[in-house]
């Protein structure tokens, strides 16, 4: 890890306790192991160590950003949806329709969802909101494609599966809550640089693996192959050891890779004679994507969900949990905004 640490967010205690607030006013219930996963997942450790100058709002917007992401995680990575394409489908499809705001939210999970929305997209321009939705849905629709694999008896190639995981780490939409708390809005012109994407693509490349290699013995036991180690055994018919080995010299290649993309965009900056506010904001992304591929690499180290997989406890659950449930279908109150929606000008 060639990038230096750049703290740990003060303001941990107060959004861990916000967080769980908020869980509550949103009447997410977390049965017995969900919680104990919760806890042990420790979402506040891992915002305030990728946001540590984030002011206490932001910082706890974004850990009930979180809190609600592994909760996705673990209702389709481990619960009977990761098994049942059409029941993926469907929940997922819900939760993208009241993203966009074109139906009112129905269950625990989706409220959240409307209200997270509506906090997090209040004041940024079109474009942002363009990307964060983006970025959102292509995670969300990776359940999907991987429900569908694992029904199928499918095992996607390494090739295909770096792609993949590119999405469903999670990460992008987390580089675009970056802009709020760096106070930017990139210009589509910089968004679309070449090494800006690179450099955006490398973040979440290097998390994935990260990733994965902490998660593997975990996943090993619920016979979940769509992770980087599996597959490297998989292809190279190695032992688990030489694997996780293979996984390690390509998570230092990808931080090399970071810090290539960081020239390169600085060189296209000069090629473009990109100047004034975009210049800026993109060269506040140089500086704290760093800082945000070593907090996340730390936590992995940090938090029990990934060092002590003897704790895992695998909830027996055959349906949706009831964050997930659909209730009789509520009437939007008049005025009330809805979600992450662009309208046309």
């Amino acid at each position: 890890m060639p990038f230096e640490s750049t703290g740990c967010n003060p303001g941990i205690q107060k959004t861990k306790q916000a967080a769980w607030e908020w869980a509550d006013d949103n009447d997410l219930v977390l049965s017995p192991a969900a919680q104990k996963k919760m806890i042990r997942t420790r979402p506040e450790l891992w915002i305030s160590l990728i946001f540590p100058a984030a002011s206490q709002e932001h910082l706890d917007l974004f850990c009930q950003w979180l809190f609600w992401a592994f909760l996705v995680d673990d209702e389709f990575d481990d619960g009977p949806a990761d098994r049942d394409p059409h029941l993926c489908e469907e929940a997922i499809a819900r939760l993208v329709d009241v993203l966009d705001g074109t139906s009112a939210p129905n269950g625990p999970m989706e409220h959240a969802l409307d209200g997270l929305t509506r906090r997090t997209c209040e004041g940024r321009s079109p474009r942002w909101v363009r990307q964060f939705r983006r970025d959102t849905v292509a995670w969300l629709w990776t359940y999907y494609a991987e429900a569908v694999d694992r029904a199928a008896g499918h095992v996607p190639s390494m090739a295909d599966f770096v792609k993949h995981r590119r999405d469903s780490v999670a990460m992008q939409p987390f580089l675009d809550l970056h802009e709020i708390t760096a106070g930017i809005d990139l210009p589509e012109s910089a968004r679309s640089l070449p090494a800006y994407i690179a450099l955006r693509n490398s973040v979440a490349d290097h998390s994935g693996l990260c990733n994965d290699i902490c998660s593997f013995e975990k996943e090993a036991v619920l016979g979940y192959e769509h992770n980087m180690v599996r597959l490297i055994q998989r292809d190279r018919r190695c032992s688990v050891q030489e694997a996780v080995d293979e996984a390690g010299t390509w998570l230092a290649g990808i931080a090399d890779r970071v810090q290539r993309s960081e020239k390169e965009l600085v060189e296209e900056i000069e090629a473009a004679h990109i100047d004034g506010p975009a210049r800026a904001a993109l060269e506040r992304c140089i500086q704290d994507y760093r800082g945000l591929v070593r907090g996340d690499f730390d936590y992995h180290a940090r938090a029990e969900r990934y060092t002590r997989p003897d704790l895992m406890e695998i909830d027996e659950q055959h349906s949706l949990s009831r964050n997930f449930a659909a209730r009789p279908a509520q009437v939007r109150r008049a005025g009330s905004s809805q979600s992450c929606t662009v309208q046309p000008k």
